[in-house]
């Protein structure tokens, strides 16, 4: 029988309606069983473990993605599989963040949550949690995991978790992976699609657990005026810049706009480019406008959400020193990233 840890971090689908005040409360994960009694069916050995006090999901930083990462370092040979559950907003950021941090997995990590409360009838938590527990504890004829990486569940759909992206609000198809098909659909039965799973060579993972947070994100929009932006471009507080360019990687010919990129990269800063497009990925140079990005020793992030390139800089800036290392790692895949 397979053990699995739930980890509770905090989130809608550990809410729960006071029948008396009507006012939404966390469920104490410890009495589970009691909200989701259909888990009492499943052939698994589940172990619970929440945060002391619960994280709603636009409050979550680096430092909770460490504490998510130490809960799993700890437990990881004592388990087959792990289970987040995450407030959904950011959690594309969070499965980002620990796919980077924990590298070479022989085990699942899979996050999940709800878009209604556990408590309401409706809900959509008692089925995503039911089915990325058996998604954890699932292993193939050798006895290995199935799935050996970082990945969120959602409403039938396993992407793996630094290709994914939310993308609606009030949707419970919440989640998308617009330039990576899903790594597993739940039906009738869970189908997994062999060919795009992550697997290592190596025994054991390596966790890497620091995390710069001196980087800024810019979203290009016609007829932006750089002045506003010249101090995100201070090497003295920032390190790195990611820009969401238009389409394939492009930008208007602003000179002003350039030499403060060219400025910024000269003095030891990087830039990152990523398409602002949900779908497709940059090329710089395909047109005269990303040329310039070339030139300049912009860092081409290909099809990286924006998701998985905030938290690989992040964690590259966290964890090396080396600036040329850190731009030829930021321009391959490390955990799956990039295609």
């Amino acid at each position: 029988m397979s053990k699995v840890l739930v980890l509770y971090t905090g989130g809608t689908i550990g809410m729960i309606k006071d029948p008396e005040s009507g006012h939404l409360g966390s469920v104490d994960f410890n009495s589970v069983y009691e909200h989701i009694p259909e888990l009492n069916r499943l052939q698994i050995d589940i172990t619970t473990q929440s945060f002391k006090t619960p994280v709603d999901s636009s409050e979550m930083s680096s430092n909770d993605w460490t504490r998510i990462a130490k809960v799993i370092e700890k437990e990881y040979n004592h388990f087959d599989g792990f289970v987040i559950l995450h407030g959904t907003d950011t959690m594309s950021f969070a499965a980002s963040a620990l796919s980077f941090m924990i590298q070479d997995l022989r085990k699942p990590i899979i996050f999940t949550g709800s878009q209604l409360p556990i408590g309401v009838i409706r809900t959509d938590g008692k089925e995503n949690l039911i089915t990325a527990l058996e998604i954890a504890a699932a292993k193939d004829s050798n006895g290995e995991s199935i799935i050996q990486e970082v990945a969120v569940y959602f409403e039938y759909s396993l992407y793996r978790g630094n290709r994914s992206s939310k993308v609606s609000s009030n949707q419970f198809e919440a989640f998308q992976s617009p330039n990576y098909t899903e790594i597993a659909i739940a039906g009738v039965s869970i189908e997994y699609k062999w060919g795009s799973l992550l697997r290592t060579k190596r025994d054991q993972p390596t966790f890497l657990l620091k995390a710069s947070s001196n980087i800024a994100l810019i979203k290009l929009f016609p007829g932006f005026d750089i002045a506003i932006y010249k101090e995100l471009f201070n090497i003295n507080q920032t390190k790195a810049v990611v820009i969401e360019s238009f389409g394939s990687g492009n930008a208007p010919s602003n000179p002003d706009f350039q030499k403060c990129l060219l400025n910024f990269i000269q003095t030891g800063g990087i830039v990152l480019n990523i398409t602002q497009c949900s779908s497709g990925e940059v090329k710089q140079g395909a047109y005269k406008t990303s040329s310039f990005f070339n030139k300049a020793g912009v860092v081409s992030g290909r099809d990286m959400t924006t998701e998985a390139a905030i938290t690989k800089l992040m964690f590259l800036l966290g964890n090396y020193d080396d600036l040329d290392r850190v731009k030829e790692l930021l321009s391959i895949s490390i955990a799956g990233e990039i295609t």
